[in-house]
C-alpha cells in the first residue's frame, strides 16, 4: 500500500516517463495530492494496466490539490543530454503548479535545487508514494497520447504501440525508412554495425 510522504507540509511529488526512447519527449509531471487523498490501485505506472492508468488520470485530474505537466522535446533532450532534459522536465512542471510546495519527493536518484524548496531522491519512489505514483501516471498517459497523436503523421514506426521505446520492430523501421524530426539524434538509434544518414 503507497503512503502519503508527509501530511503536516505541501508536498510536491514529481515523475518523468519516455527517458529511454528513441523517440519523442521526455515528459514530466509534479503533483500535489490532498492530504486525505487514498487509492487501492495507484501504483507505478510501469505496473498498471492501461485501463487502470487512464481511470486514475482522470481520477487524478479532478481529485488533485494542483498539477502539471511538461514535454521536452527532442531539440532540447539532443543539446542538453537525456538526464538534464529529465531534471529540466520536472523542474518546469513544478515551477507550473499554482502553489509553491512546501518540500518536494522525486522518482529516482538525481535532481537539481529548484528555487530554495527543499526535496529528497526517492529510489523506486512510484512504488512508494502516492504523489509520486500520481506523478508517474500523469506522465506516462500525457506521453502515451502525444505519441498516439504523431504515430498518425509516421505510421510506420508504430508509436502507437512502442511509443518510441527502441523494439526491435522500431528499430528495423530506422533502418528501412530513416528517421524522422521526432527522433533523438544524440541517441544510438541503431546498432553499431548499422549505419543511419542523417
Amino acid at each position: 500500500m503507497l503512503r502519503s510522504y508527509d501530511k503536516s507540509k505541501l508536498v510536491a511529488g514529481t515523475d518523468e516517463a519516455g527517458r529511454g526512447c528513441l523517440a519523442g519527449p521526455v515528459t514530466a509531471a509534479a503533483i500535489i495530492l490532498p492530504k486525505n487523498f487514498k487509492n487501492k490501485i495507484l501504483n507505478d505506472s510501469k505496473v498498471m494496466s492501461l485501463k487502470n492508468r487512464n481511470l486514475l488520470r482522470n481520477l487524478i485530474h479532478e481529485n488533485s490539490f494542483d498539477f502539471a505537466v511538461t514535454h521536452v522535446f527532442m531539440e532540447e533532450i539532443d543539446n542538453m543530454n537525456i538526464l538534464n532534459a529529465s531534471i529540466t522536465a520536472m523542474q518546469r512542471s513544478i515551477m507550473k503548479l499554482k502553489t509553491k510546495p512546501d518540500c518536494i519527493i522525486v522518482d529516482g536518484n538525481r535532481f537539481k535545487p529548484l528555487d530554495s524548496i527543499p526535496h529528497e531522491c526517492i529510489i523506486k519512489g512510484d512504488g512508494k508514494f502516492l504523489s509520486i505514483a500520481a506523478a508517474s501516471v500523469l506522465a506516462k498517459t500525457h506521453r502515451d497520447e502525444y505519441m498516439q497523436k504523431i504515430h498518425e503523421e509516421f505510421p510506420m514506426y508504430n508509436w502507437i504501440k512502442n511509443k518510441g521505446y527502441p523494439t526491435r520492430e522500431h528499430r528495423a523501421a530506422i533502418e528501412k525508412y530513416g528517421i524522422t524530426k521526432y527522433h533523438r539524434k544524440s541517441f544510438k538509434l541503431l546498432p553499431d554495425q548499422l549505419k543511419i544518414e542523417f
